[in-house]
């Protein structure tokens, strides 16, 4: 199947989140953060951002029913104390949809938007076609005013098939090392792939057709830049790089940023091991591992297998994941190995 008409339906709702997500960012203040239960941020942004989306997803693709696993819930939006905050997301979510001309005039209100966003609670599976949407990746990052993105893929039959992936404040040029978006202008990426089709980048802005892109040809190890999350510092990362020979340090970003980048060639290894504990949820690696495959790169789990979205809203994967090229993958495997076997780590 070619998936044209879904993927344009994701496109168009990506890119309508990624806009909303934009003008949050640019006024946020530090007391407009919430914290989940879970102790992660939450944003105006986060919940706006699913609920147009899940408009959107709904709008384009009827007749089919919308299944979708998506973060956000409503039940601290349905607090007393929170009337305010849902109204701003409200109009957020309203003047993004009227900026688009299929979706302009609607009236909403703030239980079509709660139930908009409710529309995520689906538990996905290893059957039918569900649309899996982390609606603000690397919320910490969004916050900082740095990288985040907006992703979205579609689960049939418990395979990925289609990615979208906004990354607003990432550069179009290759410039992994450059993350302060304060220095740049040209910014703000929108990368797609389907199955079998290819991966390709294209402006958020304006009309430029996209361009095909394929992961990086280095085969030279102490050439290789190696990304890392943000805002943990994980030791077995500095044993796997030392022994890869890998002389620049890491690149730290939030999000799956590092995916797109892995995707474009900026960057040939992407490592995640975490905590013990952390539990991977799908929507943090749908939309990546189909756009960095589709480039020609493997993502699999330390055990070199390939990651497993079919088993609900957690990822079934064995000790950490993996992202690199073709190329690179039986050094970087056999790095893993190695180090997780001198730490006394098992899969």
């Amino acid at each position: 199947m070619s998936y044209a008409k879904e993927l344009a339906a994701a496109k168009k709702a990506v890119s309508l989140a990624a806009r909303l997500s934009q003008e949050v960012q640019k006024t946020l203040l530090q007391s407009q953060v919430w914290t989940k239960s879970d102790r992660s941020p939450v944003t105006a942004a986060d919940y706006g951002s699913q609920a147009v989306v899940s408009i959107v997803l709904e709008t384009e693709l009827r007749p089919e029913k919308l299944s979708l696993v998506a973060e956000e819930e409503t039940g601290d939006l349905r607090k007393k104390g929170s009337e305010v905050f849902l109204e701003g997301i409200t109009k957020l979510v309203k003047d993004t949809l009227d900026a688009e001309e299929s979706h302009a005039g609607s009236p909403l209100s703030t239980d079509d938007v709660l139930n908009a966003i409710d529309c995520g609670k689906s538990e996905g599976g290893c059957s039918g076609c569900h649309w899996v949407l982390d609606p603000i990746d690397g919320t910490r990052g969004f916050v900082r005013g740095e990288q985040y993105a907006v992703g979205l893929a579609l689960l049939v039959e418990g395979k990925v098939v289609l990615g979208v992936m906004a990354c607003p404040n990432l550069p179009l040029p290759s410039a992994v090392c450059e993350t302060d978006k304060s220095s740049q202008e040209n910014v703000g990426c929108l990368f797609f792939a389907t199955t079998g089709s290819g991966t390709y980048v294209q402006p958020l802005k304006g009309n430029s057709p996209p361009q095909k892109v394929q992961v990086s040809s280095n085969e030279n190890l102490e050439e290789a830049k190696f990304l890392e999350s943000y805002h943990l510092s994980i030791p077995i990362h500095g044993s796997i790089t030392k022994k890869l020979g890998i002389k620049a340090l890491p690149v730290r970003m939030d999000s799956q940023a590092k995916y797109a980048c892995v995707s474009r060639g900026d960057a040939e290894i992407y490592l995640r091991f975490t905590l013990n504990g952390h539990r991977e949820r799908i929507w943090d690696h749908a939309a990546g591992s189909i756009i960095t495959t589709e480039a020609g790169g493997i993502v699999c789990d330390a055990a070199g297998k390939s990651l497993d979205f079919s088993k609900g809203k957690y990822l079934a994967h064995k000790t950490g994941i993996i992202a690199t090229t073709k190329k690179l993958m039986p050094w970087v495997l056999k790095a893993v190995i190695e180090s997780m076997e001198e730490e006394n780590l098992h899969f």
